[in-house]
């Protein structure tokens, strides 16, 4: 049975799930940051960066969010006189990343202010399983159990799919995805994951871990023949923009994935950086741009762009 019920999302995976499940009416307040689908427009920002994030590079990105952590300071604020007038019945958040979104400590704080206690739905995936575990726990609580089930059932197919030409691969190529530039940073969590299944091998990567810094000098050694530019947080002319210091890296133009012209930056955001459906997509992106003569991108022209600086 359906439920209605005041819904505030404290991050975008999360309103990306909400809407993809139908509850696009159901939720009353959003981040900053959530910018997907486009029928969430004008809803109220309950939570906001406390970072001129716009404004910094990632170097001064790194540095402010490692002296916020270490003072014990929260890197987001909430709205909470918003919050109260919202009289949220349901909050998604989550606990994983404190860089991500308000994690425990903020939620914390905020629920102490309301007369009403709404029920606290920790969103907090370490992989591609879990990601879809926590569709259909928002299916559950929202009485959107069957929307659930088959936004999972067409995930899983789509994957299985990928998967079923990559088995039979008789080599997959070095991959490195670059989550952070400056410093460089490998991937972690679902990402991958997603590699895997898409055909390729990346030896730095942290299936299921936090990322992590990693010497350039490491990914020079690693010699990638696909290299993807997947700055946490940027879109894609924001990871282009970012993208165009590496020049300054050495040995950067004597990397295989460059030499080749496989070096690509990708739309962060909406495929790789968000444990929501369209990581679904970013796998499909992946598996183009690894094996683009197995794997054809039918989707948006604004998903990567090959870097030829």
């Amino acid at each position: 049975m359906k439920t209605s019920q005041q819904i505030v999302s404290f991050l975008p995976s999360a309103t990306e799930i909400a809407c993809a499940l139908g509850l696009t009416d159901q939720l009353v307040g959003i981040t900053h940051e959530c910018d997907y689908p486009v029928e969430i427009e004008g809803k109220p920002v309950v939570v906001r960066s406390a970072l001129p994030i716009e404004t910094m590079s990632q170097r001064e990105i790194d540095v402010a969010v490692a002296d916020r952590m270490r003072a014990g300071q929260s890197l987001y604020q909430v709205d909470e006189k918003l919050l109260q007038e919202l009289e949220p019945d349901l909050i998604l958040t989550q606990d994983l990343c404190q860089v991500c979104a308000p994690s425990g400590t903020e939620v914390s704080q905020a629920l102490n202010l309301l007369p009403k206690k709404p029920r606290i739905l920790w969103l907090t995936p370490n992989s591609l399983e879990q990601i879809f575990a926590n569709v259909r726990e928002l299916g559950e609580a929202t009485g959107r159990a069957k929307e659930a089930d088959e936004l999972i059932a067409n995930g899983r197919s789509r994957l299985e799919k990928i998967a079923a030409v990559t088995s039979r691969l008789s080599r997959r190529p070095r991959v490195f995805c670059m989550e952070w530039l400056d410093p460089v940073y490998c991937s972690g969590h679902w990402v991958p994951e997603m590699v895997t299944l898409a055909g390729g091998e990346d030896a730095l990567s942290r299936e299921g871990k936090d990322s992590v810094r990693v010497a350039w000098d490491d990914v020079v050694k690693l010699a990638p023949e696909v290299l993807i530019v997947t700055p946490c947080g940027f879109n894609l002319e924001k990871s282009i923009e970012q993208a165009r210091q590496l020049v300054r890296y050495p040995g950067w133009s004597d990397l295989p994935a460059v030499r080749e012209g496989r070096a690509y930056a990708v739309d962060a955001n909406s495929f790789f950086a968000r444990p929501g459906p369209r990581v679904v997509d970013g796998t499909e992106l992946l598996a183009h741009l690894i094996h683009p003569a197995l794997f054809e991108w039918k989707g948006s022209t604004t998903a990567y762009q090959r870097l030829d600086f």
